[in-house]
C-alpha cells in the first residue's frame, strides 16, 4: 500500500525509500568537484557503466578530470565562490546535462546541508546523507552535542559555534579559552581537512587565530563561523570509516591512523593503526556505529577520535559526513571501493556485506 506524506514530514530514510520505488539506477552522475577526487569518481563511474559529467572553472579548462569525463560544463571564474561553491551554477549544470545525481567528492559542497536541501527541492539526488541528517552534524560543533547524548567523551571546548570574529565573537572566544585553558585550537565550523585550523598558545595569539579560521572558513566552505577546543597533545589521531545504507545496516571498515601531520594536514595514513588493540578497535568502532545510528545516517561517514594509549581512553574529535581524502587507504586494506558503495547506497541498494565480512590486511 502506498501512502502520502507532506514533503516536510519525509525523513532521510523515507526519502531514500520513496526514491527506490519510483526511480531507476543512475545512468549519469555529475561530479561537483575537481582534481584527484573527480578523476577517482570518474573511474568508478566508468567501471559501473555510468556516464560521468565534469564541471570546471576557467582555471581548470585543461585539468585531467575535464579530459576524462564523458561530458563537461564550465561553471565560472577561478574563484571557488563563483564556481565550485555556487549552488545555482552546479544545479544548472546538473539540469543541462540531465544527470540523475550529484557526487560532491570532498571539500567544497560535500558537507553543506543547505546545498543538499537545495538538491532535494530540485529533485536531484545528492550522493551522501540527507540534509536533515547533515543538519544534525553541521556546523561541526553540533556533533559535540550529540556525543554528550551518546555518552562519548569529547575534547573540552565550546558546544555552540561562534558566528564571527566580531568584538562580541572575540570576547566569546576569550571566555571559552580561559575556561578550558591554553593552548587552544580554533577550527572553522563548516568543513574539514585541517583547513583554517590554528593554535593559540595564549590570549595574545587568539585574535589572529580567530581571524585565520574565519577568513579560511569563508573562502573554503562559505561560512565564517568557528569553534574552540582544548589543544591536546601526546595522542594518536584515529579515524573510523563507516558505511550505512537506507535499510538500517551499518558497518565500520576499521580505522586509519592519521597522526603524522603538518599544519593539521595529514601526511601519512596507516591502516590498521599498529597500537590499537582489538579491544579498543571494538570500543571505538562501536562508538562510530552508534554515531551513525543516532544520526540516522545514510552513506559514507568518518568518525574521528583522539586515542591516548597510556591512559587507556579516547575522546571524540569530529564527524566528517562525506568521503575523505584518505578513503583510498581503507580501500587498499579492505578491497572495498567506497565510491561504488556510495553510489549503490544512493540507489537504495542494501550493503552487500556485514561487519563479520570486513577484513583488513596490512
Amino acid at each position: 500500500m502506498l501512502f502520502y506524506k507532506p514533503y516536510s514530514d519525509i525523513s532521510g530514510n523515507d526519502y531514500h525509500f520513496i526514491r527506490k520505488l519510483f526511480m531507476p539506477k543512475f545512468k549519469k552522475i555529475l561530479i561537483a568537484n575537481r582534481g584527484e577526487i573527480a578523476v577517482r569518481t570518474i573511474r568508478t563511474c566508468r567501471d559501473m557503466g555510468i556516464t560521468s559529467v565534469a564541471v570546471y572553472s576557467q582555471a581548470d579548462t585543461d585539468a585531467l578530470h575535464v579530459k576524462l569525463a564523458d561530458e563537461k560544463y564550465e561553471i565560472g571564474p577561478p574563484d571557488a565562490l563563483e564556481s565550485y561553491l555556487n549552488f545555482d551554477k552546479i544545479i544548472d549544470a546538473t539540469k543541462k546535462s540531465g544527470a540523475d545525481a550529484i557526487h560532491p567528492g570532498y571539500g567544497f559542497l560535500a558537507e553543506n546541508p543547505d546545498f543538499v536541501e537545495r538538491c532535494e527541492e530540485e529533485n536531484i539526488t545528492f550522493i551522501g546523507p540527507s540534509s536533515q541528517c547533515m543538519f544534525k552534524a553541521k556546523p561541526k560543533n553540533r556533533a559535540r552535542q550529540l556525543m554528550k547524548m551518546l555518552n562519548i567523551p569529547g575534547t573540552p571546548g565550546c558546544d555552540d559555534a561562534i558566528a564571527s570574529g566580531s568584538a562580541e565573537g572575540l570576547q566569546q572566544a576569550r571566555d571559552i579559552a580561559a575556561d578550558v585553558g591554553y593552548p587552544v585550537i580554533v577550527k572553522p565550523s563548516g568543513g574539514g581537512g585541517g583547513i583554517g585550523i590554528t593554535i593559540a598558545l595564549n590570549e595574545a595569539e587568539l585574535e589572529k587565530a580567530v581571524h585565520t579560521a574565519e577568513v579560511r572558513g569563508r573562502k573554503a566552505f562559505g561560512t565564517s563561523s568557528f569553534y574552540i577546543e582544548k589543544y591536546l597533545q601526546g595522542m594518536k589521531h584515529v579515524e573510523f570509516q563507516v558505511l550505512a545504507d537506507s535499510r538500517g545496516n551499518v558497518v565500520h571498515l576499521g580505522e586509519r591512523d592519521c597522526s603524522v601531520q603538518r599544519r593539521f594536514q595529514k601526511l601519512v595514513e596507516e591502516a590498521p593503526c599498529p597500537i590499537v588493540s582489538p579491544f579498543w578497535r571494538m570500543k571505538m568502532g562501536a562508538a562510530a556505529i552508534d554515531v551513525a545510528l543516532a544520526l540516522e545516517y545514510v552513506g559514507a561517514l568518518t568518525v574521528e577520535f583522539f586515542y591516548f594509549p597510556q591512559e587507556r581512553k579516547f575522546y571524540f574529535n569530529e564527524i566528517n559526513s562525506r568521503l575523505q581524502v584518505e578513503h583510498c587507504v581503507t580501500e587498499l586494506v579492505t578491497g572495498i571501493d567506497l565510491i561504488r558503495e556510495q553510489i549503490r547506497i544512493s540507489e537504495v541498494e542494501e550493503l552487500s556485506f556485514n561487519q563479520d565480512d570486513i577484513r583488513m590486511t596490512s
